[in-house]
């Protein structure tokens, strides 16, 4: 396999219209990767640079070392997946798979032997002498991803595959194509709009905004650690609360307060604030990190504050509950055992160890 190296490139539409602005970003061999990002943000078109669909305005792109920048699709030795199959209707799913290897004149033997390999890993073998019309979604998309196994490329490269398939169908194909990544042991990039999709497959995660890479992590670390607020709203579902205030000194500590809130920050939030001044701030807290008073076991869970329920949502294992604090609202997200009802106050704490805070003009993270 290889490593895929984008250095300073930039994409620019019509002369105005820019769709990537200088990216960074190494993708390490065997490496596991996911562009994931609203529509618009450029996800797709960095993909697309890499596999040559799209011609780069500055910059380069190295695949394995080797500048790609005009060298053409067919001779980057990439496979891509695409959202739409892209399946030949008149061909059999076995000459579908073999297709492009009979046009690049591999041996028929050779053929016959990665056609039916790739098939037994994904499981398709039944379906092999079968016209994609007599195949469901999912297995469709198998055997798209199969034409791109037989090709032993130095690069796998997906573009949103799983956006067709309906919610049980992704998360089936989202485990397969996580087991093919383990036992290819491959370099894989993959495009999605489905956070969840990026949290659950990717060994890093980039996360694009406006045409500009907004963070490249882990899962863990852009869920605990967002570097800013565009980040920590976006990853995470449901989306992290936001409340805007300001930052006050308190003696030798500092106190967050809101319209409904005033929160005395643990030692550890105080030391990572030293450097930015009192004044307006966005505080940060997820849903799991809102509690009823009581309810929490952690060292520092802050005063109750009283709350009004706007909205229950029982999930079954959980239950979402839409609260109003002062001019805020925000999403709890609690325990079955707690029932609350609309139209009641419900008491609530928050974890302060978990909160975080945000520049109120730049959205950059203070605390992280």
């Amino acid at each position: 396999m290889a490593n895929v190296r984008i250095d300073r490139v930039t994409k620019i539409y019509g002369g105005d219209v820019v769709a990537v602005r200088e990216a960074n970003l190494e993708v390490h061999d065997e490496e596991f990767v996911v562009f994931v990002g609203p529509s618009g943000c450029g996800k797709s078109t960095m993909l697309r640079m890499i596999a040559g669909l799209e011609e780069i305005t500055d910059g380069d792109i190295y695949i394995d070392e080797r500048r790609v920048n005009d060298v053409l699709p067919k001779d980057r030795d990439i496979a891509m997946v695409f959202q739409n199959y892209a399946l030949y209707p008149h061909m059999s799913v076995y000459r579908n798979m073999a297709f492009g290897l009979k046009l690049r004149r591999v041996p028929k033997a050779e053929i016959d032997g990665r056609v039916r390999g790739a098939a037994e890993i994904l499981g398709i073998t039944p379906l092999l002498e079968r016209r994609p019309r007599a195949l469901s979604g999912g297995e469709r998309q198998r055997v798209a991803v199969g034409r791109a196994i037989v090709r032993d490329p130095k690069v796998f490269l997906f573009d949103e595959p799983l956006s067709n398939l309906d919610a049980k169908l992704r998360v089936q194909m989202r485990a397969e194509i996580n087991k093919l990544h383990t036992r290819l042991q491959a370099t894989m990039v993959y495009v999605t709009h489905d956070q969840t999709e990026a949290m659950t497959m990717g060994d890093r995660i980039v996360v694009l905004d406006g045409g500009v890479i907004q963070q490249i992590d882990t899962p863990l670390r852009l869920y605990d650690h967002p570097h800013n607020r565009f980040v920590a709203g976006f990853i995470g579902s449901p989306p992290m609360n936001f409340v805007d205030g300001s930052l006050a000194g308190n003696g030798d500590g500092r106190v967050f307060e809101s319209s409904g809130m005033r929160l005395e920050l643990p030692p550890a939030s105080v030391s990572a604030l030293d450097d930015h001044s009192d004044g307006p701030v966005t505080m940060g807290i997820r849903p799991e990190h809102i509690r009823p008073d009581g309810a929490f076991v952690v060292a520092n869970a802050g005063s109750s504050m009283p709350a009004g329920v706007d909205v229950v949502e029982p999930l079954g294992s959980e239950i979402l509950v839409y609260l109003t604090i002062g001019d805020d609202t925000i999403i709890a997200k609690i325990e079955p055992s707690v029932m609350p009802r609309v139209g009641e106050t419900l008491d609530v704490a928050l974890d302060l160890d978990r909160v975080h805070f945000f520049d109120a003009d730049t959205g950059e993270s203070l605390t992280d």
